[in-house]
This record gives C-alpha cells, structure tokens and sequence, in this order.
C-alpha cells in the first residue's frame, strides 16, 4: 500500500478497500445484471434505468471516498477532483456533436463519470508503491484514457433497452454512403409530361405553379409570400417523376390500399390477409432492398407506388418508389434539415393519401400537398409558423389526417387544419401541451371528432372548426407518442410518458350529455407501457410494448395477462382473421406472434433489415414493406388466401 508522510515524519496507509468495494457494486450493478437479466424490472424500473443511475451513485461515492476516507496527500485528493472536472469539461468540447447532445445533453456525464471513477481506484490501486511523481503522471494519464474513447466515437442514437449505439467517428453513416451514391435519381422526363391529378380551381392568387417551372432538378422555387398557398421556405425543388410512373389510380377518388400511417383506421389492423406461419417451408421471399435515407416514416400505398419521407443531406425528401421493384419514380424536396442525437435525422411523419394527392409533414414544419402521380407541388404551408408552435425536441411527428375538406396536423400540441384543395389556413385549435401523437379521427354518439394525445392529456375536437368538445387531464403526465385506441362507441384507451419512457394505458369513457360532453376514467394499468411502439387491439385485449417486451392486457380491467419476447422498441400490425400479431423488433427482424390471451407464443422468425428500425410495417395483401433510417425492402409472403395481383 501507498504510504503518505505525516506531520511526525511517519506514513500513514492509503485506504484502498472502500473505493475498492464501490467500484465492485458498481460494476456488478450497472453491468453485469443487465448483461444477464436485460429483460429485470426490480421494483417496477428496468434494469438498464436502475444501471444508469447505479453507475452515477458509484461515481459521486467513490470521490467522496477520495476526498474524505482515502488518506491520500489533500494535494492529490483535490487535484483528482479538480483534474476530473477539467478533463470532462475539454472532452466536452472535444466530442461530436451526436454526444454532445445525447440524453438532452447529459449522455457525457452519465457515461463518463462512472469510467472516470473506476480509472481513479485502478490508478490508486496498482500505483500505491510507485514514487509521488511517478504517480501523479499516470494519474493524469489514467483520466485521459478513460476520456479519450468519448472523443473518438459518435453514437447514431438511442437504443431501446440498452442505451446508445456507438461507432467509431471516422467511419461514415449510412446517410453518407448513400449521398456517395451518384445512380440514385430517378430517371429524367418533363413532369409535364406525366397526367396531373384532377383538381379543384383555385383562385387566381392561390394557383399552384405551373408544371414546367419543376422540370429542371437543380433549379429552385421562388416560393410566394407567407399568406399565399406556396410559402417562404428555404427551397423546394423535385426530381421529376419516371418516364415510366404509371397512373396511381383510374380516378382521383380510388381508395389508396394503404393510404397512411397505420392504415386507413391508424388502427394497424389488417382485414383480409393470410399468411402462412410456416416460414421454415415457406420463408417470406425478398423481391427487392435498397438504401434509404434517414426518417421514421412508414409507407402510403397505392396502385404500384409507395410513398414515404427520408432526409438526404440538407434536404427533406418526399418520395415516390416502385411497389413492385423499389426503383425511384419521383421526390421532392425542401431545402431543410432536422436532426437531433437520440433519433438521428430525417421526417418524423408519414404521408398521407387522398384523392390523388400526397399530403406530407415535415419534421420542421413544412406541410407540402403533392400530386402523387408527378411529385408536382400544388401547395406549401409552414405549420410551425401558422400554429406559433416552435420545432419540439424530437421534432414535427403528426401524420396528416384528412377529414372531409380538411387536412389536419398536429404541431406538438395544437391541432392546425388547411383547405385540402388550396392550403389556406382553416383553423387553429387549442394551444395543448407538448405532443408526438398524430390526430385521430374518431365517432363518438354519432359525433365526428379529432382525438388528439397530448401532455395535457386526451382531448376530442369538431373538426369543422377546432371547437374543443372536451378534454382528459392525465395529471403528471408527460408527452405522448403512440396513438389512442378506439374499442368501442366512446371507449378509448390512451397513452402518456414518464422521465423512464411509457407510464401506462388508461381507458376512458367519452359521452355527449346534453349540450356537453363527459369523460370517465375505467381504469389505469401499468401492464401496458408504450414508449414510441404502437398497440393493436383484439378480442377483447390490447397487445403492445410494455417497454421492450411485449405484453397483454385486458381491455376489461387492465390487468396483465402475458408478458414475453424481446423486440427492443419495435412496431407491429395485427391480422385479425388469424389472431397474429406481424412484430417487426428495433434490430430489423420479424416476428409473427400468436394475439391470443393465454399465453405469449412466438410462431415465427426471421431477420429483415440491417440497422435500427423503428419505423411501422405495412402489409398489403401478401406483400410486406419494411424500412429503417437506412434501407427498406419488400417481402412477398406466402398467402393462405387470394394474392395480390401482379403489379
């Protein structure tokens, strides 16, 4: 042991096993358990929350014991903690910007300071016989190398369960690779040259711009003033659409097969489709893959085109792809970028279907209504500015909703709604807490309304006009993601957050008494806790993530019925006519789960897709579309019933 001079000229004996015996509990703690339990919940928190905040308790214990209990020279128990802080501090200003920035800016710390204090025990321990000066180097070599890994790597985000995910910084994001890819574009034609989409007249100051003004790629738009259908937005231009795209449907008003976000109920119901649950003998057959750039967005479908958004470098993307290959027919873009370090960058929302035309809402803001044949822009508006909401944390997430001549987005927490023809500004609705939810159309005593989740709670609103019809307070509570589940006439099931993720599922009663409306609280379940992972609901059950597993419960009560299977923060549908549940899980695999009550039963499974994924599944008849934030593919699954026909 290290020896240190008193004021007699004795030495007293460094005290060593208290750090010793911290940094031990420490490490079982915040690593060793959720390597061999990921899956723990003691006292109801998960494992990895209890092993962050171990890691930091371990960290404060062990300077107290430095400073306070070790015997050390006061010179090297100040001067550690006074070199700690400086180096954190340097590191700080040293690391890329997707640490910086991580855990609300926190992730440096939170990571950090528990290596830092494990590097100051191993340095007491193995240095105690090694002359003052010898000693006092390795120290400050020891706080650099336990901070030199923060400066050479930067994390693409946050992973479910199991904290960020990191990469060395020198190597290149998918995104990168992509944008290296000079052969992505669509091939060249006038867009004039592909049939526009029937069309309201608008008015004369309110005319969309002519098809020949988006025929050039590199040229960008002079947008219109604000109160005009074409906004100021930094630029927008398209790629103009194959010479090939062939007609979305024979008429305007055919319905999309997908037209949106979680279906045409956003209920993630699939009616109609049988798939074969034996992919050993019948594994889903791959029909095509290619790369993507980043966004969470899910796919519209309609005829041989899917349309979704992604971010390529400084620009937004509204794209149009081939269903049956996957080849680029059209995109438009908004010189605009989001990004933010623990979902990375990219679109948030999912477009939306309706009479021919795209509706799509950008992470910044930007509400663009497309022609879905040629990607031409009809109109533009910036919700961020219309609604005085600025860019949430997360960013724009709400998927365009089209109720009768109106499309309506949610910016955080007020609901905003354009004319679907021109854009012109409809109305404005309550100014709500924060929000990640998309607007939910719904009928409730014969009354259609506009459900929308938010960190007030769950509110319903007329549609027509904004009028609010009523409001839920869930008291602490904070801003919702997921989407409310309708079951039955009045019923909803509704969602909200805590600082650890998902905090439970409530049902609520809505009734229309009168002149008013009441709301009724049922019951309130923490055995269902969604974080950003949609539920479905069936027989009489709600299926969903309660965290990273998923989990059951009765819609009579609440109460947990299963809880099993990894999928990290995943998405899933529901087909119904075979009680399955179609799991795509955070690291790109898919699963099919038996949607019964009686037991978690996983029947089938197979990996998908490379990368994070948390973006929502689609399946069309027995075609399935997947994407992440970097690559998306087709699946033809085989069919217990009638397929598709060939595209």
């Amino acid at each position: 042991m290290t020896f240190n001079q008193n004021q007699t000229g004795r030495r007293s004996t460094l005290r060593l096993w208290p750090g010793i015996a911290i940094v031990a509990v420490q490490c079982l703690i915040a690593y060793g358990l959720p390597a061999v339990a990921p899956d723990a919940e003691p006292f109801g928190w998960p494992i990895g929350l209890i092993g962050v905040i171990t890691g930091l308790i371990g960290s404060i214990a062990v300077v107290g014991w430095w400073l306070f209990f070790s015997r050390a020279p006061w010179v090297e128990r100040v001067g550690a903690v006074l070199l700690i802080v400086v180096a954190v501090a340097a590191t700080r200003l040293l690391v890329h910007e997707s640490i910086a920035g991580a855990g609300m800016g926190m992730l440096l710390y939170i990571s950090a300071l528990p290596g830092l204090g494990i590097a100051l025990v191993i340095w007491a321990v193995l240095t105690q016989s090694l002359a003052t000066r010898t000693r006092r180097v390795l120290l400050v070599g020891a706080i650099v190398v336990a901070c030199a890994p923060w400066v050479l790597m930067r994390t693409s985000g946050v992973m479910g369960g199991s904290g960020s995910a990191f990469h060395w910084r020198w190597t290149p994001t998918p995104e990168e690779r992509l944008l290296a890819n000079a052969d992505d574009a669509p091939s060249a034609v006038a867009v004039a040259d592909v049939p526009a989409t029937p069309q309201a007249n608008p008015a004369p100051s309110e005319a969309p711009p002519p098809a020949a003004a988006v025929t050039d790629t590199a040229a960008k738009r002079t947008r219109e003033a604000a109160d005009a259908p074409v906004e100021a937005t930094p630029h927008a231009m398209d790629e103009p659409a194959s010479r090939t795209a062939p007609a979305v449907a024979e008429t305007a008003d055919a319905p999309a097969e997908w037209p949106g976000f979680r279906g045409a109920s956003r209920d993630g119901v699939i009616h109609g489709s049988r798939v074969s649950t034996d992919w050993t003998a019948s594994p889903p057959q791959e029909l095509w893959r290619r790369p993507i750039g980043p966004g969470w967005s899910s796919f519209a479908v309609q005829g041989d085109l899917l349309y979704t958004q992604e971010q390529r470098g400084d620009d937004e993307l509204v794209a149009a792809y081939r269903v049956s290959t996957g080849e680029p027919v059209w995109r438009h873009r908004d010189g605009v970028r989001f990004w933010e370090s623990n979902g990375g960058a990219g679109p948030r929302a999912t477009p939306t279907l309706h009479g021919g035309r795209v509706y799509a809402f950008g992470a910044t803001g930007i509400l663009n209504a497309l022609d879905a044949r040629s990607g031409r822009l009809l109109w533009s508006r910036n919700v961020s500015t219309e609604a005085s909401r600025r860019v949430p944390d997360w960013g724009f997430s709400s998927s365009p909703l089209v109720v009768d001549d109106l499309v309506i987005v949610a910016a955080s927490g007020t609901l905003a709604a354009f004319d679907l023809d021109s854009g012109v500004p409809r109305w404005i609705g309550p100014r709500l807490l924060g929000s990640y939810s998309s607007p939910h159309r719904a009928t409730i005593d014969g009354v259609t309304q506009v459900v929308l989740l938010s960190g007030s709670g769950a509110a319903g609103v007329e549609p027509a006009t904004g009028t609010l019809l009523w409001q839920h307070e869930w008291e602490g509570g904070g801003t919702p993601i997921v989407q409310p589940a309708l079951i039955g006439d009045g019923e909803i099931l509704v969602n909200t957050l805590a600082m650890t993720g998902g905090a439970g599922t409530r049902r609520i009663s809505v009734r229309h008494a009168g002149e008013g409306w009441t709301v009724e609280e049922r019951w309130t379940s923490n055995g269902l806790k969604p974080y950003f992972n949609d539920f479905v609901v069936h027989e009489g059950h709600a299926f969903g993530f309660d965290g990273s597993i998923l989990s059951c419960i009765s819609l009579e009560d609440g109460t947990r019925k299963w809880k099993g299977g990894r999928y990290g923060n995943g998405q899933m549908v529901l087909l119904p006519e075979q009680d399955l549940l179609l799991v795509m899980s955070e690291e790109g695999e898919l699963a099919l789960v038996s949607a019964s009550a009686d037991k978690f039963t996983e029947v089938a499974r197979m990996p998908a897709l490379n990368g994070k994924t948390w973006n929502h599944p689609v399946l069309v008849g027995d075609l399935l579309l997947v994407r992440n934030g970097e690559e998306m593919a087709a699946f033809r699954l085989s069919s217990t019933s009638v397929a598709l026909p060939e595209r």
